[in-house]
C-alpha cells in the first residue's frame, strides 16, 4: 500500500479486494489514518441518502468535492486526502466513476470490497483501468504471530530456513503455535476473540457467524443454494481422498460443468480456493489445467475446522482436543492438506495438482505443484506415514528433466533424504 501511494502518487485507485470480515475496510481507514492529513471514509453499506445521491452525477467535479465536504464536515487537502469508497460492489456507479476522479489529480482514493465480479455488481458499468489491485487475505502464520505480541519467532524461522537446518529443541513449540493457529485461524475477528477471551468456544461461536455471513451471501449470488451446500460440503469431499471435488456426491443430477458458474462466483467471492488439476505438468500449468476437474478448499483453515462439524456442537468438535494435544488422527489429515493450500495461495502461488494411474489401477497424486523458473516443485502433504511418498517418487521418476526441488511436507521437522527435503508444515509459506 506504501508503495502503491508513493510510485503511483494518484495516478490509480487502489483497490483491496478480499473475503468478508477479513479486515479490508480497518486495513484501509488505519492507512488513510497514518499516512494522510484527512480522509473520507464513504461506507455503501451504510450511506445516507444526501452522499448516495451525490455519488450518482460525478459531471461537475468542483461542486461534488464542495458538496462532500459540507455533507461530511471533514476538510480536503489536494495531495495530502484519501477518499475510501467501502463495499464499492454495492455502488457500480462509484467505482465507474473512478477513472474520471483519477484524472482529476486531486484526492487519492483507495476501494474496498468482495464479490467484484458478480455479475450484478458489473452490470452497465465500464471497470475502470486505473486501479492497482491489491488482495488481502486471512492472516498468515507469521501476523498470527503479530498479533500474539511475537516478531522474533517467524524471523528466526526464516533464518533457519535460507540456511536449510532443522529446528530441532524448537520444532515442538512451533508445531504447538501452528496448531493454535490452524484451530483459530486468520479471520481478524476470530483472532481478536480469542487474544481477549483465550476461550475457543468463543472462538468458535465467532467463526459460526463469519460462516453463517458467507452462507447468506451465497444465497444471494445463487437462490437456487448450491453455492451453499456446496461449501458446507468442503470438510467431507477432501476427507474422501477423491481426485477432485465430486459435485455430483453433493447435489443430485450435477456435475462439474453444470455448477461451473456457481464455483467461479464462489472462488470471486474469495471464501474458497481451487486446486485445479494440470492434465500435462509442466511449468506453463495454466494452459493444461482442467478447469472442471479441481479440489476446493476453504481460504482459512480456522473456518475450516468449524465447518467440519457444523451440525454439532463445539464440545463435539474433537479436532479442537485432538489438535490441541497433538493426537490429530491420521484420517484427520485433511485439515493438514487445506492448511498447505492456504498457506501456498497466501504467498502468492495459484494452486494445482496431477493424477496419475499406477499399474494397479489406482491412481497416484501429488498434492501441489509449484513452478519456479523452468522446473516444477512437486509437494506431496502427510500427516503421518511420512516414511513412505511413492507417488512423489514415481512422480519425480515420469517427469524427472522438469523437476527441481521435491517436498514432503509433515509435522516434524526439517531434514534432506536424497532428493527428497522433508520441510515442517509451518515452513510452507516460505516456498
Amino acid at each position: 500500500m506504501l508503495q502503491w501511494k508513493h510510485v503511483r502518487n494518484g495516478s490509480t485507485a487502489l483497490l483491496i479486494k478480499g473475503a468478508r470480515r477479513v479486515g479490508k475496510s480497518t486495513l484501509a481507514e488505519e492507512f488513510a489514518k497514518n499516512e494522510y492529513k484527512t480522509y473520507i471514509l464513504i461506507d455503501f453499506a451504510h450511506i445516507n441518502k444526501q452522499i448516495n445521491d451525490l455519488l450518482d452525477d460525478m459531471s461537475d467535479l468542483d461542486f461534488f468535492f464542495m458538496r462532500l465536504q459540507v455533507e461530511t464536515g471533514i476538510t480536503l487537502y489536494e495531495r495530502e486526502s484519501v477518499i475510501i469508497f467501502d463495499e464499492v460492489q454495492l455502488k457500480p456507479a462509484a467505482r465507474q466513476a473512478i477513472k474520471y476522479l483519477v484524472k482529476d489529480g486531486r484526492y487519492d482514493y483507495i476501494e474496498t470490497g468482495s464479490l467484484l465480479s458478480i455479475k450484478k455488481n458489473v452490470q452497465n458499468i465500464v471497470i475502470p483501468s486505473e486501479e492497482t489491485r491489491v488482495t488481502l487475505y486471512p492472516m498468515d502464520f507469521e501476523e498470527f504471530y503479530w498479533a500474539l505480541g511475537n516478531k522474533t519467532t517467524f524471523t528466526i524461522l526464516r533464518k533457519f530456513w535460507e540456511m536449510k537446518r532443522p529446528l530441532e529443541e524448537s520444532h515442538r513449540k512451533l508445531m504447538r503455535d501452528l496448531r493454535l493457529y490452524m484451530l483459530v485461524g486468520g479471520m481478524p475477528q476470530a483472532v481478536d476473540t480469542y487474544l481477549k477471551t483465550n476461550n475457543m468456544q468463543f472462538v468458535d461461536a465467532q467463526k459460526r457467524e463469519i460462516i453463517e455471513l458467507y452462507k447468506d451471501d451465497f444465497n444471494k449470488i445463487d437462490p437456487t443454494g448450491r453455492a451453499s451446500l456446496l461449501f458446507a460440503a468442503i470438510p467431507a469431499q477432501l476427507s474422501s481422498n477423491a481426485g477432485r471435488y465430486q459435485v455430483s456426491g453433493v447435489i443430485e443430477n450435477q456435475d462439474a460443468q453444470r455448477v461451473a458458474a456457481v464455483v467461479a462466483d464462489m472462488a470471486d467471492s474469495m471464501t474458497v480456493s481451487l486446486s485445479y488439476h494440470v492434465n500435462d505438468p509442466n511449468v506453463g500449468m495454466p494452459l493444461s489445467r482442467n478447469i472442471y476437474r479441481y479440489k476446493m478448499f476453504v481460504a482459512d483453515t480456522g473456518l475450516f475446522v468449524t465447518l467440519a462439524f457444523w451440525d454439532k456442537d463445539y464440545t463435539e468438535n474433537i479436532i479442537y482436543s485432538k489438535l490441541l494435544s497433538d493426537k490429530l488422527d491420521a484420517n484427520l489429515g485433511y485439515v493438514y492438506e487445506n492448511l498447505v493450500a492456504q498457506m501456498l495461495r497466501t504467498s502468492g502461488n495459484e494452486l494445482f495438482y496431477h493424477t496419475f494411474p499406477d499399474d494397479n489401477n489406482h491412481n497416484y497424486e501429488i498434492d501441489f505443484l509449484l513452478s519456479r523458473g523452468n522446473k516444477l516443485l512437486p509437494i506431496e502433504v502427510k500427516s503421518s506415514g511420512y516414511k513412505t511418498h511413492k507417488s512423489l517418487d514415481k512422480f519425480c521418476e515420469k517427469f524427472s528433466s522438469r523437476i527441481g526441488e521435491r517436498y514432503l511436507v509433515y509435522t516434524k521437522d526439517y531434514h534432506k533424504d536424497g532428493e527428497t527435503i522433508y520441510l515442517p508444515v509451518y515452513m510452507t509459506g516460505l516456498l
